[in-house]
């Protein structure tokens, strides 16, 4: 009942003002053979763009995160971690450029004003301030999106995006994993994820 409840309210939130906003502003995809074979891939939703969009930026932020993690972490089990984070969403970024341009479905160029601002406060830590930090802010987005993720590959008509949402299920779920092996994932991080999933 708390999925289908956190799905419910997730789906009255994505027409807001912000995901508007986000999709006003996106550049128009190329067409081209990808986009013509596209059609067979089955009937787009407003869901499966958003979807497609979250994906992008995800791999906007956390991918430089993941490099600053290489350079700032004290510890192994991070900079292990980073390594993890930076080969699943580069390997997410190209599908997900992929699809768009296949399905006619602009995404981004730029990470959202937060998750910039995410990038801009682990620049400024290093050692075990950074370790702590890079664990808060990613295992929280991971956690969040999770739910989204099981939405999207249990109801999408369009093969194309059930495959991204069957890959990013996968790869959420190995960064979730080596998330919580460094051993910082903390009640407060795990709280704030349960506080999106209502009651």
């Amino acid at each position: 009942m708390a999925v289908i409840a956190a799905v419910s309210v997730w789906l009255s939130q994505r027409g807001s003002p912000d995901d508007q906003s986000v999709s006003a502003n996106l550049p128009a995809a190329a067409a081209g053979p990808a986009a013509r074979q596209a059609g067979s891939a089955g009937t787009i939703t407003e869901l499966d763009k958003t979807f497609l969009v979250k994906v992008r930026q995800a791999g906007l932020w956390e991918i430089p995160a993941a490099r600053l993690a290489q350079t700032h972490a004290s510890s192994e089990a991070i900079k292990r971690a980073g390594m993890h984070v930076l080969d699943g969403h580069s390997k997410l970024d190209q599908l997900a450029r992929e699809d768009s341009e296949a399905l006619n479905a602009p995404i981004p160029d730029e990470a959202t004003p937060e998750q910039q601002g995410w990038v801009d406060q682990l620049k400024d830590v290093r050692g075990r301030a950074f370790d702590q930090l890079f664990v808060d802010l990613l295992r929280a987005s991971h956690g969040k999106i999770f739910i989204t993720i099981g939405e999207v590959r249990a109801t999408t008509k369009n093969a194309l995006i059930r495959r991204l949402a069957t890959q990013t299920n996968n790869t959420v779920q190995d960064h979730m994993d080596v998330l919580e092996d460094t051993g910082l994932v903390t009640d407060a991080t795990l709280d704030d994820v349960a506080s999106t999933v209502p009651k």
